[in-house]
């Protein structure tokens, strides 16, 4: 399976769109601490994804979809405190985690097929 294929990725890439047009609203001197921190987890979303993807064993495929669904709670946490601190809206919060959870919720059922089929592989 090709990753541009998933629907995950291109939702995927679609929220780091997203975040980055948020983040260019940030102070400028955020620009080295929460702009940052927060670019990169989401941009590690997808990234995981298609290097897990790219992988040929699925014991690796699964590590890299492990990080992946880590950076999903750590860019989750980060919009809870650009929210707390007022830097985004309650709205553009909600906009935010809706998305963020139905790339979880994909990225949990991804692994979990690919997980059963590694253990019904196994018992063939």
């Amino acid at each position: 399976m090709y990753h541009k294929n998933l629907e995950i990725w291109k939702l995927s890439i679609r929220f780091v769109k997203d975040i980055y047009k948020i983040t260019n609203q940030f102070p400028k001197s955020e620009i080295y601490g929460l702009t940052n921190q927060i670019r990169r987890a989401a941009v590690s979303i997808p990234s995981n994804l298609a290097e897990g993807n790219a992988r040929f064993s699925n014991k690796d495929t699964l590590r890299f979809f492990d990080i992946m669904i880590g950076s999903i709670a750590e860019v989750d946490t980060q919009l809870l405190i650009t929210c707390k601190i007022g830097f985004i809206n309650s709205e553009q919060l909600k906009i935010l985690q809706a998305d963020l959870n139905k790339i979880n919720a994909m990225a949990i059922g991804l692994r979990k097929s690919i997980q059963n089929n590694t253990a019904n592989s196994a018992q063939d």
